[in-house]
């Protein structure tokens, strides 16, 4: 049987992006459902994005960094440092450095984020040959109010100026839509889906696609919404 990083690799060299299942991607992590629970309860002490906030985005997020040696395959954290994308990627923060609160201990040291950085590695190197990555780290919390809406991705349709980009669903409450669509660079869209089961992955390679997602609105009008994944991407060094 094909194993995980092939299949996902093959599928992105040929299209571009791809959704790895969440039976899929936890039989591959060794993880069920008490480590799933364990590791979305980090989603429970993020801390405001006060950028978004700027644009009436109510978003929550920390941001981690990491360096990914091929050789060894080993992922070793960096300093905590602001967030930068490059110029030609996201269209609302050029030349902005943000400073986010870094990931707590528990949730980098968690043995989910571990299994998915390994993993996660292997796709990348398998896109470019390249011996060191840059990898960051970001768990989101978009929220949608009693009636309102809220934006996943407010800069709208875009790149993050990466090779590798994956967005990990990891829960949704009381939320409709948020669907995620992926174009080719001259802005067709070739890829929709709705990531609905925890665990599920969407994974594109950002030097060929742009990405975007729909907002989300509360099913029951009456109560807030929201919806948590978790964004890595890898970056080889210029």
């Amino acid at each position: 049987m094909e194993d995980v990083v092939t299949a996902v690799t093959r599928t992105l060299h040929s299209s571009g992006a791809c959704v790895l299942s969440a039976g899929d991607l936890s039989a591959h992590l060794g993880a069920g459902p008490p480590q799933w629970r364990r590791f979305a309860r980090h989603w429970d002490d993020l801390a405001v994005d006060t950028y978004a906030a700027r644009l009436g985005t109510c978003r929550m997020r920390r941001y981690g960094q990491f360096s990914y040696d091929a050789s060894g395959a080993t992922t070793t954290p960096m300093a905590h440092e602001h967030f930068v994308q490059p110029e030609d990627s996201n269209p609302l923060y050029i030349d902005m450095p943000r400073h986010f609160e870094p990931l707590t201990t528990a949730f980098a040291q968690d043995p989910v984020l571990a299994g998915l950085l390994s993993l996660l590695g292997r796709v990348a190197v398998a896109l470019a040959d390249s011996p060191r990555w840059h990898v960051k780290v970001t768990p989101f919390r978009v929220l949608a109010a009693a009636g309102g809406e809220g934006e996943p991705t407010p800069e709208g349709v875009h790149r993050d100026g990466v090779t590798l980009v994956t967005s990990l669903l990891v829960g949704r409450h009381n939320a409709a839509g948020g669907q995620s669509s992926v174009y080719t660079l001259d802005g067709t869209r070739f890829l929709t889906t709705t990531l609905a089961t925890p665990g599920t992955m969407l994974l594109g390679d950002d030097r060929r696609t742009l990405h975007g997602v729909s907002p989300i609105r509360p099913l029951d009008p009456a109560r807030p919404a929201w919806r948590d994944v978790l964004v890595i991407t890898y970056a080889a060094p210029r």
